[in-house]
C-alpha cells in the first residue's frame, strides 16, 4: 500500500474516532404510522350515505422527527418535528388549513426535574382521552373521541374547546413516580395589548397514572384561544363575536383483568357566554382473541343550554395484528342525536407503523 493510501486511511480513522462520540451523545429517529380505510358512512343528521377511502380509521397517519443530545449531567435536549397526512390522497395535514406540522413542533430539556417543552405539542385532554378507551386516537369510531372533538352537520356540541393540540405553548411534566406523572401547560394568546385582548391565553393540566392493570387519567381546560391556529374563541351574540371562556374536564380509567380490559370515563364542558352546559359518559371494552381484540365502546353526551339534546353513538369492532407493526380492522358503528335519523356506518383498514 503506497503513502497515499496509508495517509487517506489514518485520516478515515481519525475522524471515525472523532465522529463516534458524537453519535453516542445524540440520537435521531424518523417514525410515523399509515392508516388508510374503505367505508360506508352516515353520521346521525346527515343528509346521505358517504362511500370513500378515507386516512385515519384508527389511528390518524402521521409523519415526524424526533431526537436528544445528551448534554452531560443527565440533562437532555429534546425536539419533535411531526406532521399529520392523508395517506388516502397523499395530502398534509387532517384538513384542509391544518398546520403544517399540527402534530409537534417544539424543543425541550429534560432531566431529574421533569421535562419542559417549548411550541406546539399535545392539549391536556388528548393523552387522558386515548388512554381512557378501546378505540384510542380513532377520529372516525371512537364514540369518546368523537364527542369530545369532532363536530358534525348534526352536532355542533363537541366537549372540547380547541383541539387536541396546542400552539405558543410552555409545557412542564413531572418526573414519573412510580406510574404517576402530572403535566402543567400554558398557551400564550398573542394578542396584543391594545386590543383588550392581551390576558387571553389557554391553561390546563392531566396527570396520568399506568402501573399494573390499573390505568387512571384525568385532566381540565381553561380556553380562550383557538387551535391549530391561534385566534380567540368567541360566542356570537347579535351577529358579534364576542370572546369567549370554555372550560372541559374529565376522569376516568382502565383495569386490565387479563380475559378483558375495561374502560370508564366521565366528564363536562360549560361556557361562561354561551348557555352550553355537557356531560359525557362513555364506557369501553377490549378482549383478546386470537391474534387481535374485540373492542367495543358507547358514549353518551347530554347538553343542557339553548339546545338541549343527546348524542350516543356506540362502535363495536375486531383489530387483527398480522405482525407487532401491522394490523387490519373492521368496525361497526351507529350514532343517535335527539330529533334527528339515526346513522350507521361500517369501515374496514389496515395499518401499519415505520
Amino acid at each position: 500500500m503506497n503513502s497515499h493510501r496509508l495517509g487517506a486511511l489514518a485520516a478515515a480513522i481519525a475522524l471515525a474516532g472523532l465522529a463516534a462520540p458524537v453519535r453516542a451523545q445524540s440520537s435521531v429517529a424518523i417514525s410515523g404510522l399509515v392508516d388508510v380505510y374503505v367505508a360506508s358512512t352516515r353520521m346521525a343528521g346527515a343528509p346521505g350515505r358517504v362511500t370513500e377511502v378515507g386516512s385515519g380509521g384508527l389511528t390518524t397517519s402521521w409523519i415526524g422527527f424526533r431526537g436528544t443530545e445528551d448534554l452531560g449531567g443527565g440533562l437532555k435536549a429534546t425536539y419533535a418535528l411531526t406532521s399529520f397526512i392523508r395517506a388516502d390522497s397523499g395530502v398534509y395535514g387532517r384538513f384542509n388549513g391544518d398546520t403544517s406540522f399540527s402534530r409537534d413542533a417544539n424543543v425541550g430539556l429534560t432531566g431529574g426535574f421533569g421535562s419542559v417543552r417549548l411550541g406546539r405539542g399535545t392539549a391536556p385532554n388528548f393523552l387522558p382521552t386515548i388512554f381512557a378507551n378501546p378505540f384510542g386516537d380513532s377520529f372516525a369510531y371512537s364514540p369518546l373521541v368523537l364527542h369530545a372533538n369532532v363536530n358534525t352537520a348534526a352536532w355542533a356540541y363537541r366537549t372540547t374547546p380547541s383541539d387536541t393540540g396546542w400552539g405558543n405553548q410552555i409545557a412542564y411534566t413531572t418526573p414519573n413516580y412510580n406510574g404517576l406523572a402530572a403535566t402543567v401547560q400554558y398557551q400564550f394568546g398573542e394578542q396584543g395589548s391594545d386590543t383588550g385582548n392581551g390576558s387571553k391565553r389557554n391553561v390546563g393540566m392531566n396527570v396520568l397514572y399506568i402501573s399494573g392493570p390499573w390505568t387512571a387519567v384525568a385532566f381540565y381546560e381553561r380556553d380562550q384561544v383557538n387551535n391549530p391556529v391561534t385566534g380567540l374563541l368567541t360566542t356570537t351574540i347579535n351577529g358579534v363575536g364576542v370572546p369567549e371562556t370554555k372550560k372541559d374536564w374529565m376522569v376516568g380509567g382502565s383495569y386490565n383483568a387479563n380475559f378483558a380490559r375495561f374502560f370508564l370515563t366521565y366528564g363536562g364542558a360549560k361556557t361562561e357566554i354561551a348557555d352550553y352546559d355537557a356531560r359525557t359518559t362513555s364506557l369501553g371494552l377490549s378482549v383478546p382473541i386470537g391474534l387481535g381484540s374485540l373492542i367495543g365502546a358507547v358514549a353518551r353526551t347530554k347538553v343542557d343550554g339553548t339546545y338541549d339534546g343527546t348524542r350516543t353513538t356506540g362502535s363495536i369492532g375486531y383489530d387483527y395484528f398480522l405482525s407487532k407493526r401491522t394490523d387490519v380492522y373492521a368496525i361497526a358503528m351507529r350514532d343517535h342525536i335527539t330529533d334527528r335519523n339515526s346513522g350507521n356506518s361500517v369501515g374496514v383498514g389496515m395499518r401499519h407503523r415505520f
